[in-house]
């Protein structure tokens, strides 16, 4: 069922995410927005300390790209908390295609009332690389006024991915407690959820 509820994107539906980002979010170009969520388990048997994280119990990562609209174009699931959110995106599928120009993004356009012409690119926080197709936040320090602005245009688009994740935690309650079962068992239960997120404009990627 992989295919049908999480289908690639198209060069089409990247240029529609786009403009549904601008119109909602005021922030051009943009195609989604990635982070990472915790999803908490049972301490699986013989695994020592690596699904603990720093939060203090153990878990997988669950990365996902999400549209305007709180739903999920790309998941990657499984990751331990000993990487962080940008070594987790390095490791993922969504990383090769993105890099070898295999994503169907659309092609560099013009920004709005502009002449300027720039990439389309996916938004992260500080966390994440920049690449010509990721943009990131400014780090915290040493902020002057026109890079606090861009943060905060920037960080209003990409609060979906976090709305995603509260939408996924509010439908699927097994999410807000440790589940008691194999990690590579709860990779396949995530992506279930993650399937019923509502969109049919996605992609698993692993």
């Amino acid at each position: 069922m992989a295919p049908l509820h999480m289908p690639v994107p198209t060069t089409e539906m990247l240029l529609a995410t786009s403009n549904e980002f601008y119109l909602k979010w005021n922030f051009p170009n943009s195609v989604g927005s990635i982070d990472g969520k915790h999803i908490r388990l049972k301490r699986p048997s013989n695994s020592g300390s690596m699904y603990y994280n720093c939060k203090h119990y153990y878990s997988i990562v669950l990365q996902g790209l999400a549209d305007p609209r709180y739903r999920f174009i790309a998941i990657d699931v499984g990751a331990y908390e000993k990487q962080s959110d940008g070594g987790i995106f390095r490791h993922s599928s969504l990383y090769q295609l993105l890099s070898s120009n295999n994503f169907n993004m659309p092609n560099a356009k013009e920004l709005p009332l502009s002449d300027v012409e720039l990439p389309f690119v996916i938004r992260g926080d500080e966390a994440y690389p920049l690449f010509s197709y990721l943009m990131r936040s400014y780090p915290r320090r040493q902020l002057f006024e026109s890079r606090r602005l861009f943060n905060y245009r920037i960080s209003r688009g990409r609060r979906v991915v976090e709305s995603a994740f509260g939408i996924l935690a509010g439908k699927w309650r097994i999410l807000n407690k440790p589940i008691e079962t194999f990690p590579n068992m709860e990779d396949r239960n995530v992506k279930c959820m993650c399937f019923a997120q509502g969109s049919h404009r996605q992609r698993r990627f692993r």
